[in-house]
């Protein structure tokens, strides 16, 4: 019989909640022995007197908060996985509490009681079959820094961050362009234990050709090569005991790799022309869009390299994957974008969010960015127009379909008027409408129209 702890300010669900497991029988034999708390320092004291097999903890309690006192029960209560329930999501609480060592997050109120029996059914058998639980949150706010979501995927991933954020391990993040992978390690080095004050060194392998990637990585010695007229520090030795980012290693030579395999193995280096080693103190982070088991089998990449950096893999879905986020992300994109080109657009009609839903993103989120701030900018008022987004077929439909050459491109001038002439045609030439449309003043519309009067030399 598994003993359970239930924390819950809430005592109507609290009391379904231990009926619920009280009932589950094998047999004639119940499955569970229950008991419950709805206090702080209830929890703590029965933790420590019952010594329960799991923890079903609610993150607001009247005396404290269960990420307060979630440490305290992992200790009371040993290798017992707690599993933490909340009403609210928020991703920053859900990667500290997996930190703390939290198994799993769900939502209440539970539509689904079998979603819950899955998760401690979980929770216990891997109890049984492990010295420690396995420590997975199931949490994500609609923001975390730049990175934005609340879909299934990205609640997956937030629980995988947290995860590996706990370990000073190498990680290596894959995904396709444009998702987001920089971001992601920067999270990662921010929820690393005291990280966040520590250097973080980013170096994309793809842009730098190979004889000055090695000195950029590593550093160099005064005279090692011409030009190299003082010693330098590489990434390596800037980063200290912070973090290094190798972003697009897929597209590192097989020479270069073989330094890299024996920075993770050996934990030091030598300056390009140097002889002195030096100690690598730095977490390293991996990045890449390319299927790396595919590149080691095309002889690209090295076995050996690839093998000791998945050990620790986040993947990151596309756009297309989770589109459910992308509501999220258009709020929180146009914030950025009204700030860096002066502009507020601010109001997104349903039509244009379910476009932007639809469309196939080969992009990703960058491109999503890339596609609001063209259509911020060309914007005439506070309203994100859908005349500026791109058509299903990815190509971009301002004031008509696009034209067939460069050449016919239409000028800036053609394109201002050919839409103030379609706002005043819409609002059946009221001026006034017109202006409010188009976010400018009544003798700035009647200076341009004057202008489009007249005829061209």
């Amino acid at each position: 019989m598994e003993r359970l702890l239930l924390v819950d300010d809430d005592l109507s669900l609290l009391e379904t909640l231990r009926m619920h497991f009280e009932e589950q029988r094998e047999g004639d034999v119940a499955l569970f022995e229950v008991h419950t708390a709805a206090r702080a320092q209830e929890a703590l004291r029965k933790a420590a007197e019952l010594s329960p097999d799991l923890i079903v903890l609610d993150m607001m309690l009247p005396d404290g908060s269960g990420l307060d006192i979630l440490p305290g029960l992992k200790q009371a209560a040993g290798e017992a996985p707690i599993v933490v329930v909340t009403a609210h999501f928020d991703m920053e609480t859900t990667i500290r509490a997996m930190k703390l060592g939290a198994f799993d997050f769900l939502h209440k109120p539970f539509e689904d009681p079998a979603a819950l029996d899955q998760v401690v059914g979980r929770a216990l058998e891997m109890r049984r079959v492990s010295r420690r639980a396995a420590q997975l949150p199931t949490e994500v706010t609609p923001r975390l820094g730049d990175i934005v979501g609340a879909s299934p995927r990205m609640q997956q991933l937030v629980k995988e961050i947290g995860k590996v954020a706990a370990s000073r391990a190498a990680v290596l993040i894959t995904g396709e362009s444009g998702t987001g992978k920089e971001l992601i390690a920067r999270v990662i080095h921010h929820y690393s234990d005291e990280q966040r004050a520590r250097p973080f060194v980013g170096i994309n392998c793809s842009a730098i050709v190979d004889t000055l990637l090695e000195s950029e990585l590593f550093g160099h010695e005064k005279g090692s090569f011409t030009g190299a007229q003082a010693a330098k520090p590489g990434k390596f030795e800037l980063a200290e005991d912070g973090t290094v980012f190798l972003d697009e290693i897929g597209d590192m030579s097989l020479g270069l790799q073989s330094k890299i395999l024996r920075v993770l193995q050996e934990r030091e280096f030598e300056r390009v022309g140097g002889v002195r080693r030096i100690k690598v103190r730095a977490r390293v982070i991996a990045a890449t869009n390319r299927a790396l088991q595919a590149e080691v089998s095309g002889g690209r990449f090295r076995e050996d390299l690839y093998q000791r950096l998945k050990v620790l893999t986040l993947e990151i879905p596309p756009l297309r994957e989770r589109r459910e986020d992308i509501p999220s992300l258009v709020q929180h994109l146009l914030a950025k974008i009204n700030e860096k080109v002066h502009k507020r657009v601010t109001t997104v009609p349903a039509a244009v969010v379910d476009h932007l839903k639809s469309l196939p993103w080969p992009g990703n989120v960058r491109e999503l960015e890339n596609v609001l701030t063209r259509a911020v900018v060309l914007a005439p008022g506070s309203v994100l127009v859908r005349d500026y987004l791109p058509s299903f077929d990815g190509k971009l439909s301002a004031l008509g379909e696009p034209p067939a050459s460069p050449e016919s491109l239409p000028t800036l001038d053609e394109v201002e008027r050919r839409h103030v002439l379609r706002v005043l045609d819409s609002t059946a030439g009221h001026k006034g409408r017109a202006c409010q449309v188009l976010g400018i003043s009544r003798p700035t519309l009647e200076r341009k129209l004057r202008r489009y009067r007249q005829p061209k030399t």
